[in-house]
């Protein structure tokens, strides 16, 4: 059996938790193969709002494995927060969640860290989540990180003091005033708790679900225009995002992929700072992040909203190799008289390109739009392709024409069953 992967093709907040949850009882096994406690996947079923940070998004099915992958960085009392908070929904972790023991640990102050490098930069921050996911992918690059398996060991303590001694020395230097001594207690509190759950080496385990012939779904967590090779560089998460680090953050080979969802807004956001070409400044901008809830689900931030960048769109469809395109939140755009699409960027010298230039810090670029007719009506109980209104349907053909991928399922609201599909999203 194949791994199909699922990750968002804009700046994140796509909706890859609905998505993850809806298509979970296809599968044997979902995973999670990068970031940490800076996403935040929400599902929405049963009238309840949930939202997971660490946790894959198929928790919620009690015959799924959810394995958390050697890609992620895991805060322990984050983790273990939210863990508590599915208590009340009887779901029994120990059976169905499974942790890499090569996941690293986001340590207390990890997020100081983050704080600190976000002060000394000033004017030229990066508008980070401050929840030291930056600090910790750097110690696991600088081969000084603590990783889940170490907990296991006699030797946990010396590595975490050694650690702990290098942050508190690095947090001097910055002239940052900290007390972490409560918040180190809490942590070893929790990594007590962390102990106590299925730790593994999950890159075996995925594997011997491939060769038993068990459906395996890959989730992605940010967007691929935050990856730290191709994204809009500074402004990136610290992992890939791309297929490229399912590979590398689950352990599987590139024969085994199959399948690979891309979802993305009818619309564009962003959180934080950045480039982004196709933001609105003004009331219609408002308007799309007052009917979006457009709030970060970790940060609870307002995210800037746009008009849908196809440059950016054909771009990371052609880094992920996307099979099947995922349209989320279709049914914001609904009271819109007119929506606009970028096709192609204006340069500053007058050229016209549907290519991201190199650095979109350092230039600015000018959205040539395309303008549509809205459909101006609910979507709301629609079910079918065929029942979605006709300006829908030319916006989709449209898209599909300068992508080259089809679009397969279109989100018509939160709810897991606000879902309209095209044809049936098979494991082939």
């Amino acid at each position: 059996m194949a791994v199909n992967i699922l990750l968002g093709l804009q700046w994140g907040d796509e909706g890859k938790g609905k998505i993850v949850d809806y298509l979970a009882p296809q599968y044997k096994v979902v995973a999670r193969f990068q970031g940490g406690p800076n996403a935040g996947h929400t599902l929405e079923f049963d009238g309840i709002k949930h939202v997971l940070h660490q946790i894959p998004s198929g928790i919620f099915r009690s015959n799924i494995k959810n394995i958390i992958g050697n890609g992620l960085v895991i805060d322990p009392i984050v983790f273990k927060r939210e863990i508590d908070s599915l208590g009340a929904f009887h779901i029994n972790v120990k059976e169905n969640l499974f942790i890499s023991k090569k996941a690293h640990l986001i340590l207390p102050t990890h997020r100081l860290l983050d704080q600190a490098y976000e002060h000394v930069k000033g004017d030229k921050k990066i508008g980070s989540t401050l929840r030291g996911i930056g600090p910790t992918y750097q110690n696991k690059i600088g081969r000084l990180g603590l990783r889940v398996g170490d907990i296991q060991t006699d030797k946990f303590q010396e590595k975490y003091n050694i650690l702990l001694e290098e942050h508190h020395r690095l947090l001097k230097y910055l002239n940052f005033e900290f007390d972490d001594e409560e918040s180190n207690k809490t942590f070893l509190e929790a990594i007590d708790y962390l102990r106590s759950l299925n730790l593994e080496d999950t890159e075996y385990m995925i594997n011997d679900s491939l060769n038993a012939g068990e459906a395996i779904l890959a989730e992605g967590a940010q967007g691929s225009m935050l990856d730290i090779d191709f994204g809009s560089y500074p402004y990136v998460t610290s992992s890939n995002t791309i297929v490229a680090g399912a590979l590398t953050g689950l352990g599987i080979a590139p024969q085994h992929i199959e399948e690979v969802f891309g979802i993305f807004k009818a619309y564009c956001t962003r959180v934080g700072e950045g480039p982004f070409p196709t933001e609105l400044h003004g009331e219609q901008g408002e308007e799309l992040r007052k009917i979006g809830r457009e709030f970060g689900a970790t940060t609870g931030r307002p995210r800037r909203c746009g008009w849908l960048d196809l440059p950016a769109l054909k771009y990371t469809v052609m880094l992920n190799g996307v099979t099947q395109l995922l349209m989320m939140k279709a049914d914001v755009l609904n009271d819109f008289e007119e929506i606009e699409v970028c096709t192609h960027y204006e340069m500053p010298d007058g050229t016209i390109t549907d290519r991201l230039p190199f650095s979109l810090n350092d230039i600015k670029v000018k959205p040539v739009y395309q303008t549509f007719k809205g459909w101006q009506t609910s979507l709301q109980g629609m079910r079918d392709f065929e029942e979605l209104p006709a300006e829908l349907l030319e916006y989709i053909a449209f898209i599909e024409e300068i992508v080259k991928v089809p679009i397969t399922l279109v989100s018509t609201g939160p709810d897991r069953t606000e879902t309209v599909l095209k044809k049936d999203i098979v494991i082939k």
